[in-house]
């Protein structure tokens, strides 16, 4: 339950880079490095040379829940007797686990009158 609620209440954000319309490299809690192809700008202001980039980077977000309930109060009847039964059903299944019942401790092994494994032993000369 513990961690349903974490996976749940937590945010985190998948940095993806395209180069080209391909997937080049994802990245999650942290930016994406990308292919190394990136244009940069031209170095001077009067140059009007302009490109289109082929590398594209962008973000998908997956925010947490925000709202969760803290209050017991606020539990239904159903979700209480779910509660109880689940607690008593898990109180009582380990009960009676300490008593190891063997059901041959009343009786003794047989005695060994002769070794039947050598009459029955075969031998190539």
């Amino acid at each position: 339950m513990a961690f349903v609620v974490l996976v749940s209440t937590t945010s985190f954000t998948v940095n993806m880079h395209y180069c080209g319309g391909t997937l080049v490299e994802t990245a999650i809690f942290n930016k994406a490095k990308g292919c190394g192809m990136e244009m940069e700008k031209p170095s001077t202001d009067g140059c009007s040379i302009t490109k289109n980039n082929c590398c594209d980077d962008k973000q998908l977000g997956v925010d947490g829940q925000d709202e969760l309930q803290l209050s017991i109060d606020k539990i239904s009847i159903e979700q209480q007797v779910f509660i109880t039964s689940f607690v008593y059903s898990y109180i009582n299944l380990f009960e009676g686990l300490n008593n190891n019942v063997s059901s041959y401790d009343d009786y003794e092994p047989p005695l060994v009158i002769r070794q039947i494994f050598k009459i029955d032993e075969t031998y190539l000369i």
